[in-house]
């Protein structure tokens, strides 16, 4: 009997997140021959990303378009997704480890009570187990789990897994009526947002990060435009945030972001464990500070003793340079 997975998909400005390609790709990992996977979509002028969304999922393209979800809020979320799921009966739902991942998926799992693993990296097949790899102590290690029986949830980390393919003929795109939610105790008024336009840092490709190397808030200006090259995202440490030369929500670490890139880049940062909790599984790693004995190096595999004040507009001379 054919089974039928759920991926609970997001939208940033307007735009389909990555992760949500990601997911559907983890759904298929999952899923045998002849079952259907389908997406739920909430938000607001969700039309063209409703219509990208259906030529990724061989079922249906499930959508919750009100004003009242433009923003995440659990309350509205929840009373929206849950009478959804029910009627759809998914075996499973998948979605992105994102903020709003990790808040919906253990209330979608206490609801149903299904089983749910977090921060998934990889899915393996062994013979008729799924085994699914996350990390933990702080990415030191990985364990593999699965699950024995019932509805199960996963969140995915964002650039572990590669996003889906397109499936071919676009899928069914079914709208729902929302209700909100009696009583509701929160409303969204407003959202300030200080990095618009800027790629999302969860999701980038490259990262050009900056440690209490810069000493200043104008000495992330060289990061900047090393990454507006690159078309990357800029992070930073802890200590960076601390002395108050960015936003925290550029942190990367411990107790910030988690980042997968297939490229980061470290100036001015000494390599300090709780940052390397962050980025220590970014795919190629380019450290550049003027300690040579800095941390940083152990795991880096290019390094560049020197001024990142030097070094930087340099690279980004040569960046540009060859993209023209």
């Amino acid at each position: 009997m054919s089974k039928h997975y759920v991926v609970i998909a997001e939208v940033r400005s307007g735009q389909l997140r990555q992760v949500c390609l990601e997911a559907i790709e983890a759904a298929r990992l999952t899923a045998e021959e002849g079952d259907t996977i389908s997406a739920l979509l909430l938000g607001h002028n969700l039309s063209e990303p409703a219509s990208q969304l259906s030529r990724y999922v061989s079922g249906q393209v499930h959508v919750l378009d009100h004003p009242d979800l433009e923003h995440y809020l659990a309350e509205t979320y929840c009373s929206a997704i849950i009478p959804v799921l029910e009627s759809l009966e998914p075996c499973a739902i998948v979605l992105g480890h994102t903020a709003m991942g990790r808040d919906l998926a253990p209330m979608l799992a206490a609801h149903f009570q299904a089983g749910q693993i977090s921060d998934v990296t990889a899915i393996h097949r062994n013979g008729s187990e799924l085994l699914f790899t996350r990390p933990v102590y702080a990415g030191k290690a990985f364990e593999q789990k699965r699950f024995i029986n019932g509805p199960h949830i996963i969140t995915v980390r964002p650039n572990n897994i590669p996003p889906a393919a397109e499936a071919g003929s676009p899928g069914e795109i079914i709208q729902h009526a929302y209700t909100a939610p009696v009583n509701l105790r929160t409303i969204i008024k407003d959202v300030i947002t200080k990095a618009s336009g800027r790629v999302d840092l969860a999701e980038a490709q490259i990262v050009v990060s900056g440690g209490r190397g810069v000493k200043s808030a104008e000495g992330f200006k060289p990061l900047e435009q090393l990454a507006e090259v690159l078309g990357g995202a800029v992070g930073a440490s802890r200590g960076a945030c601390d002395a108050g030369y960015c936003d925290y929500a550029l942190q990367i670490g411990q107790t910030g972001k988690v980042v997968t890139p297939q490229i980061y880049i470290a100036c001015g940062i000494s390599g300090a464990i709780q940052h390397l909790a962050g980025m220590s599984h970014s795919r190629i790693i380019i450290a550049i500070n003027k300690d040579p004995e800095a941390p940083i190096f152990r795991i880096a595999d290019y390094g560049i003793v020197g001024d990142l004040f030097e070094v930087v507009p340099l690279l980004t001379e040569e960046f540009r340079k060859a993209l023209a």
